[in-house]
C-alpha cells in the first residue's frame, strides 16, 4: 500500500449505497484497477448492532483488498475501507475517522456525512459516487462535492434495484455523470487522472451549513414548526442555496423528503396502534354486552353491542386507509448483508 502523497488529482473516492447496494458495489469495484491512486469509502446503510460482510464480499468481487474502517486508519492508495455498522464513516487530515454522532436520515451510518466531510477535507480531490437505494441519502452530500469542485457520478436509476436514491441525486446535481455500476468503476480509474490541484491541509475549506450549526445558534432561529422522528425534539429549517434540511438541537438532520416518509411511518404506526386499540375496545364490549344478557339487563347489553358496532366501523375505517392510504412507505432497510429485507421492515 502506497499513502497518498502531495500532488495533482483526484484520490479519494467516496461511495454511498443502500437497498440493492450490495451488487451495485460488486459490480463498480470489479472495474476498478489494482493500481487505483485512490482511496475508497463506502457507506451502506445497516441496521443498528448488525454484522455486516460487505468488506470480505467486496474483496472477492475485485482487485483491491476491502477491510472495516478503524478510526485513525490512514488514506492509502489501492484500498476500500468500509463503514461498521452504528457508526459515521468520517475524513479528517488524511485519515479515517469514526463518529457515533447523531443519525442523519434515520442512518448511522449515513452517507452524507462522510461526502461533507470529504468535500472539506479534500476538496477537488473527491469522486462522489451515488449507488442503488430508497429515499435521498447522499443527494445534499454529492452537491457539497460538486460545490467543492469534486466529480460527481451516479449509477443510472433506471439500471438500480432501487433507483430513489441516485435519481434524487440526479435532482441535485444534474450535472453528475450517469452510468451502470459496471461503467462506474473504470469512470472512477479514469476521474483519479484529472488535473485538479490539491488544497492544502491545513486550509479551512468552506463547510456546509449544517455542520456550522450549533445548539447555542439554533436558539436564535424561529421556532421550529415539525419535530424529530428521532428525539421528538423540535426541528429547524436550515437552508444552503436551493436545498432545505432540518435539524434538532442534539444534531439529528432530515431532508424534506427523508423526514416525510419517516412521518408516514410513525403515522402508519399510530393508526395499527389505533386500529388494535378499536379491536380491543368492541372485544370488551362484546363480552360485557353478552354478561349483560346473561344477567337479563337488555338495556345495558344494547348499549355495550352499540359501543362495539361503533368500535368496528372505526377500525374498517382504519383499515382501508392503512392499506390504500399514503401511510405506507417503500422500504429502505436491508438484512445483515445489505440486501433488502424480504418483508420490507424498517
Amino acid at each position: 500500500m502506497t499513502s497518498a502523497v502531495p500532488g495533482r488529482g483526484r484520490d479519494l473516492v467516496v461511495a454511498g449505497a443502500s437497498a440493492g447496494g450490495v451488487e451495485a458495489l460488486r459490480a463498480m469495484v470489479a472495474h476498478l484497477p489494482a493500481d487505483l491512486p485512490a482511496t475508497v469509502l463506502v457507506v451502506l446503510h445497516l441496521p443498528r448492532g448488525a454484522f455486516s460482510a460487505l468488506a470480505s464480499i467486496l474483496r472477492r468481487s475485485g482487485p483491491l483488498p476491502a477491510e472495516v474502517a478503524f478510526d485513525g486508519a490512514p488514506l492509502r492508495h489501492r484500498q476500500i475501507f468500509v463503514a461498521p455498522a452504528d457508526h459515521h464513516l468520517l475524513v479528517a487530515e488524511g485519515r479515517v475517522r469514526l463518529s457515533r454522532g447523531a443519525s442523519e436520515n434515520g442512518h448511522r451510518p449515513a452517507i452524507d456525512p462522510l461526502f461533507r466531510s470529504a468535500a472539506r477535507a479534500y476538496g477537488s480531490r473527491v469522486i462522489g459516487v451515488v449507488l442503488s437505494g430508497a429515499r435521498d441519502d447522499g443527494s445534499a452530500g454529492l452537491a457539497t462535492i460538486a460545490a467543492h469542485g469534486g466529480a460527481t457520478l451516479v449509477q443510472d436509476p433506471g439500471e438500480a434495484l432501487y433507483g430513489s436514491m441516485p435519481g434524487n441525486a440526479l435532482e441535485v446535481v444534474p450535472s453528475a455523470t450517469v452510468a451502470t455500476a459496471a461503467e462506474l468503476g473504470t469512470l472512477v480509474a479514469q476521474r483519479t487522472r484529472d488535473d485538479v490541484p490539491w488544497p492544502p491541509f491545513g486550509v479551512e475549506i468552506e463547510p456546509d451549513p449544517v455542520d456550522l450549526v450549533t445548539p447555542g445558534a439554533l436558539g436564535a432561529e424561529p421556532p421550529p414548526v415539525f419535530s424529530c422522528p428521532s428525539c421528538q425534539g423540535g426541528l429547524y429549517e436550515i437552508r444552503a442555496s436551493d436545498s432545505i434540511r432540518y435539524r434538532c438541537r442534539v444534531g439529528h438532520i432530515w431532508t424534506p423528503q427523508a423526514l416525510l416518509d419517516e412521518q408516514g411511518a410513525a403515522l402508519e404506526a399510530a393508526l395499527w396502534m389505533a386500529l388494535r386499540s378499536l379491536a380491543d375496545k368492541a372485544a370488551l364490549a362484546r363480552r360485557m354486552a353478552a354478561a349483560s344478557l346473561a344477567r337479563g339487563n337488555d338495556a345495558a347489553a344494547d348499549r355495550y353491542t352499540a359501543r362495539a358496532l361503533e368500535a368496528e366501523g372505526a377500525s374498517k375505517l382504519i383499515a382501508e386507509l392503512i392499506s390504500h392510504g399514503d401511510a405506507l412507505n417503500d422500504a429502505d432497510d436491508t438484512d445483515l448483508t445489505g440486501e433488502p429485507q424480504p418483508d420490507g421492515g424498517r
